[in-house]
């Protein structure tokens, strides 16, 4: 498995930091050192770092975060939602991002926060109007997303851009694996919650599979290299609280772990 990182030598550098930041950079991660390498698309070995001497940062910087709403059908049920008949469609913003051991912070606007474990699909190039049979021509590979849930306020406000977008609420994994690596069908998406095991199904239970999504995204949306798609999460969400510990682990794709903590 290659593991492809983005990071930073500069440990105080913000995990929302975008590419066009200096400090940032690209590697590839094998043995507790970092090959780096000019970006994600493109592989020509330069300096070697050792892992515990650089920061880690989401692996990709994506210019949007596109979601999939209840593409679970269990998940839908659970909630007391209606299986959707095509793709619901939300978004993240950027300033979301946090990565793998970055801290959750639980909103003081919020009494009701929810792990939604998910697999991330990263675009390769861009997008547009793409034919379902198509969509693997797009994709560049995969991480590990938990897209976190203000309840509360997703029920509240009817729409759920501010109980989706608040920040830290979109840690994305370690490191990203081309797709080219990756058996899709075999994939599991599996959450724990301070250890427990409390989601656990197969990427092949999705209503809506990376073909249908691509194809209905790129009807009204421009998708760009590094965008990042999260693709919905199984059943077996439920809250968090400060204190605790939220880890997505995706076999062939990698672990994602994220302590929580209450908002100063």
């Amino acid at each position: 498995m290659t593991k492809f990182v983005r990071f930073s030598l500069d440990k105080g550098i913000p995990p929302t930091a975008s590419d066009s930041h200096p400090g940032v950079r690209y590697g590839i991660l094998q043995d507790e050192m970092i090959q780096e390498t000019p970006s994600l698309f493109e592989f020509r070995p330069g300096t070697t770092h050792g892992l515990d001497g650089v920061r880690i940062l989401p692996p990709v910087s994506p210019s949007k975060i596109v979601c999939v709403g209840r593409n679970y059908a269990d998940h839908a049920k659970e909630l007391g939602n209606a299986v959707p008949t095509e793709p619901l469609i939300f978004m993240k913003p950027p300033s979301s991002l946090i990565g793998h051991g970055d801290t959750i912070l639980y909103p003081a606007l919020s009494s009701l926060v929810s792990y939604e474990a998910e697999l991330g699909v990263i675009i390769g190039r861009r997008a547009r109007n793409v034919r379902k049979q198509d969509w693997a021509d797009y994709v560049w590979g995969y991480t590990c997303v938990n897209d976190v849930t203000a309840r509360d306020l997703q029920k509240k406000d009817g729409q759920w851009t501010r109980g989706k977008g608040f920040d830290t609420f979109c840690p994305v994994g370690q490191w990203a694996v081309p797709a080219d690596e990756v058996a899709l069908s075999t994939l599991r998406v599996q959450g724990y919650l301070d250890g427990k095991l409390v989601q656990d199904a197969p990427v092949t239970d999705m209503i809506f599979d990376l073909g249908d999504i691509l194809a209905y995204v790129s009807q009204f949306m421009t998708l760009e290299p590094g965008d990042l798609i999260a693709t919905g999460t199984p059943p077996g969400v439920g809250p968090m609280q400060p204190g605790s510990s939220v880890r997505v682990v995706i076999d062939g794709v990698g672990p994602l772990e994220n302590p929580i903590t209450s908002e100063s």
